[in-house]
Formats: structure tokens, sequence, C-alpha cells
């Protein structure tokens, strides 16, 4: 991510440092003066409208606001999506609560679900092909280039060209935005395709085809919470039939990984977390046991249940401290501790380093999943049935709710998937 000067950065932690609130209400901003614009007037979609709405973040402490963009044009290589349905994701959250510093202004949403509407100039015959005009998609929260070290090794949860450009910049990889501000022209940036809003421009490799079987508002969580979790138990853990799970933290994502755990054979399913509501529906989504961790010490619980022993595998998907110690002696000597839950700038884990090293335990980072080859194989567990997608949706909010979505998030009041249905 692009971090700001450091006397920026620092006047944003502060303002971090304060209780969040998040307006019930939608603000609208005045807008800023486009002497110094860059334009994107006169594109529009073949046969549609010029200007779409987009919800954006400003800054810290101050709401979304929903403004007018002039339609984001697509370039060789990228897809012009006009958005369905897009998750409301706690990565997004800590941006807004200046948690994760990002470019601003910014449109945030990472998850999305959409049909194609029209494909960049130049954009090689296969793609267009695999993406015709009216296909329905979904979209990846990591878009890789396709052509750096790790895309080629492929690797590409490690795509350098996302990390350099879209979480350091807020842009595609030529280093610019796709979306310009209807009123003045100025650039607004992009939080992976900035997916809150009507319309988003895609990088074709973020994308996959989404059957027509599969509702648009429910399968936005395909391409980040279920994504996240399959990364995590598919490559970071190499998760194998029969193994013991845990997963600390069951909202969005880890109430995902329940699933994948179960999908992929785990023998246990231990849920964790401090509310009752999430662990209830953990208790659908396929977790045999639950642990309410205001009510049991939580690492003498799991290793109870499993024999003395600990876990094979363990995934901690808040981003906390705790958790994160929680999650390393949760484990079995030789266990592998699966790290995805984003933290606050700066927030450091403790670990016993002498256990680490004596008794083999493995902690492992883990960001996304790897699009290209992942996403048709979530996409396949969902429209096989194998994943629930109805029962990790717990809410479904408006266009105009997003900060309503925001707020309850960040109080926890949102038991699975919260999704904003955009059009």
């Amino acid at each position: 991510m692009v971090f700001f000067a450091a006397a920026i950065t620092r006047s944003i932690l502060r303002r971090a440092a304060k209780p969040y609130v998040f307006p019930r209400r939608w603000i609208s901003s005045d807008g800023a003066s486009g002497s110094d614009a860059i334009t994107a007037a006169g594109y529009h979609v073949s046969g549609g409208p010029s200007f779409m709405r987009g919800t954006v973040f400003w800054e810290p402490n101050r709401p979304l606001t929903i403004e007018e963009f002039h339609m984001p044009k697509p370039k060789a290589g990228e897809i012009l999506i006009k958005t369905k349905a897009c998750g409301v994701c706690h990565s997004d959250l800590h941006v807004l609560k200046g948690e994760l510093p990002f470019s601003s202004p910014c449109v945030v949403g990472h998850e999305i679900t959409g049909e194609v509407v029209e494909h960049g100039a130049h954009t090689d015959s296969g793609i267009i092909k695999r993406f015709p005009i009216g296909s329905h998609v979904v979209g990846a929260f990591i878009m890789p280039c396709g052509n750096c070290f790790f895309c080629v090794k492929g690797q590409e949860d490690l795509c350098e060209a996302f990390f350099a450009y879209n979480r350091a910049k807020g842009t595609l990889y030529d280093g610019e935005t796709r979306l310009y501000l209807r009123s003045n022209g100025k650039p607004v940036y992009m939080y992976s395709m900035g997916g809150m809003a009507e319309y988003c421009v895609v990088p074709a490799n973020g994308l996959a085809a989404l059957p027509n079987s599969l509702p648009y508002t429910e399968s936005a969580i395909l391409g980040c919470a279920v994504f996240t979790a399959y990364g995590a138990l598919r490559h970071a853990a190499e998760m194998r039939a029969g193994d013991s799970v845990a997963v600390i933290g069951v909202g969005g994502v880890g109430s995902s990984c329940l699933q994948i755990a179960k999908a992929f054979g785990a023998a246990e399913i231990i849920a964790v977390d401090v509310l009752d509501e999430k662990l209830q529906n953990a208790k659908i989504l396929g977790a045999t046991h639950t642990i309410n961790g205001l009510k049991e010490d939580v690492v003498d619980k799991i290793k109870e249940i499993t024999g003395g022993r600990g876990v094979d595998v363990a995934v901690e998907a808040l981003g906390k401290p705790l958790t994160f110690m929680q999650c390393t002696k949760s484990v079995r000597d030789g266990g592998k501790a699966v790290m995805i839950g984003l933290a606050a700038t700066n927030a450091i884990g403790e670990v016993d380093i002498t256990r680490l090293v004596r008794r083999q335990v493995k902690i492992i980072g883990s960001y996304g999943a790897r699009a290209r080859q992942d996403l048709p194989q979530v996409v396949k567990l969902a429209e096989t049935g194998i994943f629930n997608l109805r029962d990790t949706v717990t809410r479904k909010c408006k266009f105009e709710e997003a900060n309503a979505a925001f707020d309850d998030l960040n109080h926890g009041k949102i038991i699975g998937r919260a999704v904003i249905e955009v059009m």
C-alpha cells in the first residue's frame, strides 16, 4: 500500500485510535476544484450510459458518500463489469478506520459478481471468447498480472504488480486508476476493482465464469471470503482428509474456512468465537465442536477435544494479537498455524520460540488464493452445493446502505457475511 508521508500517517493513526462511528445515512460531498482534474469524459458503454454511481471513502472518521463517475474505460486485457453485488469485508473496514493506510479518495469493495458489458481495446480474442458480452462473472480480490516472477511460477497470490500498483497506489497495472469523478474529473483510487460501484473494471485474469444457476448476490463472497478460505487450507495448510482443524473467528471468512475444511474431509472442525449466534451458525456450516472464547480457555478446550495433542491445522481469521497466540498454541507438535486475518498496522503477535523450534510448529501467512487456478474450483464447490452460499450470507443490503452495513460489521452485528446488492 502507499503509505503516506510520515506526518500524514501519524495523523491518520492518531485519528484511528478514537472509536470509529459510521453514520447511518449518506452525506453528500462538496467536491473539489476541477482545475487540475484529469477528465475521462466522452466514454460510454455501447448503447448505454456515460456515467455511473460509486461509493467513495475520503478519510477515516468521514462517512462514505455516493458520487457520480465518468464511465470507467477498460484497457487491453481488462473487462468492464456491470456490478450486481459486492460483499462487505473486514479488509474494507480496516481501510475505512485508518488501520490500513490506502490511497484516498478511493472506492472500496473487492468481492463482486456482475455481467460483462465491454472488453478493452486490443484485448486478446481468447479472453473475449471466455468472457463474452452478457456473461456472468465473479471477481477475485487478487487480480494477477499473469506476467511477473510469481505469476509465472503459479504463485498468483504474491503477484508483484498487484501489490506494487493496486495495494500500494490504488491503481491498475499501468499506474492509472479507471475512476474519475463526473463533477470535476479528478481521479479516485481503486481498492482491488473498486467494487462498490455500478460498474467496475477488472483485469481478465481476476475473473471466473459464474454459472447462471448461481445467484449474483450470494456468489459475491466467492471472490474473497471463500477464495481466502480455499487458499488457506489448500495451499498454506495443505490440509488432508482426516485432519483436525480449528478456526478462530467465524465471521465471513472464518465461516467459509469451516465449509472448506468440511469439503476437504476434516475429521474434527472446531469453531471459536465470542458470539453464541456465530457459533450456532458455525454448526450449520460444518463445525463439529464450538468454543466461546469468553467462557472457556480456547487452547485448553481445543487440546481437550483433541485428546491433549492439539489440532493438525489452526486458522486465525481475526488479525488480533490474542487470537494469533491462541492459534499458535492450539496446534499439535508439527502442526500448522495459518494466519489469514489482517491486523491494524504495526500489530505484533507473540510466539513461544523454543516450542516453535523444538516441536516444529509451522506458522504460515496466507492472503487470498490463486485466481486463475483456484477461483474456478471455488465456483465449482458452490455450483455442486458442497459450499453452502445461502447460510453463509446472512444479510443483504441496498446500495445506499453501505454505511450502515459497515457500522454493523464494526460492532459485530453481522453473523456471517453481508452483501450489498448494487443493481
